[in-house]
Order: structure tokens, then sequence, then C-alpha cells
């Protein structure tokens, strides 16, 4: 007996399915506007910066107010204007000791605050933060008070003795967080291989710690020689570039100021790039490593 099979039906095939048009992205108008804000934000802190250094060339004389044709004399004696020089020199010397004295203190701080534990730790960090929330206004006033109470006479002195202040909390906050990035192991391997507190310190903790105190030390510097409010409560007659431009800004500011922020701004923008030039070196030299 045969056993009849129907043969098995199957589907027809599907015609080939057509590719889907790819849909264009909307723009949204998100997209559209952040370019437009980022080239204003940019035109906001480089217009300030355009201004001062176009105008150290312009022959403007005594006031410097009104565009009067290019002229390079300002740059040929950046001192002909009175007590310029001086004010600028004087704001250098009190940077460079005030960087000095808030970044050994704020280092040793920054250390004692992640590494040891004793009493009023927590209070220490909190009244670390004190000089940096309170307002400049204030904290002149306070520190004016202060040094006429004790009779101190107002000077470079003082003027180091309040930046030194203020600056001391932004190296503290800065080094600490390089502190706490390292590792306690590095410094345990130093000790086992024989090394004293002193030796670990220099040769191990030390230049782990360098980038952070070297960032804090410029941001120390930079608060240091910008200062202008506390400075003017605690310097008396002794004048600094700040306190000269504010003078100079009532009569017009003379080239020779401006002469001298556009050193300020060639300057800072050389270091900026050189330490951008040198951190991509590192990072080559450590991939190919």
């Amino acid at each position: 007996m045969t056993t009849l099979t129907r043969p098995v039906a199957t589907a027809a095939p599907h015609p080939p399915e057509r590719p889907a048009a790819r849909r264009r992205p909307r723009l949204r108008l998100g997209d559209a506007l952040v370019p437009v804000f980022a080239a204003l934000a940019f035109l906001y802190l480089l217009v300030p910066i355009a201004y001062t250094v176009a105008f150290s060339f312009n022959d403007g004389g005594k006031t410097n107010l009104v565009w009067r044709g290019f002229t390079l004399d300002a740059w040929r004696n950046p001192c002909g204007a009175p007590q310029v020089c001086q004010a600028f020199v004087n704001s250098l010397q009190v940077g460079v000791v005030s960087t000095l004295l808030a970044t050994a203190l704020g280092t040793l701080l920054a250390i004692a605050l992640v590494r040891f534990t004793f009493r009023g730790r927590t209070l220490a960090n909190l009244l670390i933060f004190l000089p940096m929330s309170t307002p400049e206004v204030v904290l002149g006033a306070a520190l004016l008070a202060q040094f006429l109470t004790v009779r101190v006479p107002l000077g470079f002195w003082t003027v180091v003795a309040a930046h030194v202040m203020f600056c001391v909390s932004f190296v503290v906050v800065t080094v600490k967080a390089r502190v706490a990035g390292l590792d306690p192991a590095l410094e345990e391997a130093g000790a086992d291989l024989y090394g004293s507190p002193w030796q670990v310190f220099w040769r191990v903790t030390f230049p782990l710690l360098l980038p952070g105190i070297a960032a804090a030390a410029l941001l120390a510097f930079s608060l240091s020689f910008d200062d202008f409010i506390v400075t003017n409560f605690t310097s008396g007659s002794f004048d600094t570039f700040p306190k000269f431009v504010y003078v100079s800004a009532t009569r017009g500011i003379p080239p020779q100021a401006n002469v001298i922020g556009s050193f300020m701004f060639v300057l800072a923008l050389v270091l900026v790039l050189a330490v951008q030039v040198v951190g991509a070196a590192r990072a080559r030299r450590r991939r190919a490593a």
C-alpha cells in the first residue's frame, strides 16, 4: 500500500525590502545656540584683553581714553609714566613673598589634614574655607582694624600678611586633592628601604606632590598680584600695580600700564602653552614606554 504525500506548500518569497530612507537629524534650537553662546563667551573674555593690547600702542599721551594713532613710544619706554614701574615692582615683590610663604604653609597644612588624625581636625577643615568665603571688603576692614589696634605701620609687610591669609586657603585646597590621591604604599615602600621620614618626604612624597604644589603656587601668585580690595585697606601709602591702575582710571590709564598688562598676559599665555607642551611630551613618552 502506497502512501501519497502532499507537497508542502511554500510561502511565496517576499519582495526585497527597500532600504528605509535615512531621516535627516533635526536641527534643534539648542544645538544651534551653543556655538553662538560659546562665541559670545569668548568674545566677552577676549575683548578687554584685546583693548589693553591695542591701546598699549596708542599715541594717547597722559590720557589713554581715545585712539589717536599708532606708536611704539610706550613700548620703548614702559617706565615713562610716573611710578608705574615702581608699582609693578612692588606687586611682584609682594606676590613672590606671599606665594612662597602661602605655598609652604599651605602644603604643610594639606599634608597634616590628610595624613594625620588630631583633635580639631574637622574644625580646621572648616576654617580653611573661611577666608575663601569671606567678602574681601569684610576681610580687608577686619585686617585694617587689627593692624591699627596693635599699632603696626601699614606698608609692605602688612600687605604680605593679608595676602598670605587668603592665599593659604587656595593652596591647601589644591594640594589636599593631590595628597589624597597619593598611594600610601609608595611612602611605605620608601620606609621599608630604610629611608628616614625626611628622606621619604623629599625623595618620594615631594616629587609626587610637586605638580599640585606648582599649580597652587601659580594660583597664589595670580591672586596676590591681582588683588586690590584687601591691598587698598592694608597698604597705606604703599602702592601696588592694581592700586596704580585704579587711581589712574579717573584721569585715563597711561599706555605704559597697558604695556605692562600686555606683557603679563603674554607671559601667562607662554607659561600655559609650555605646561601643555610638557604635559603632552610626558604623555607621549609614557605611551611609548
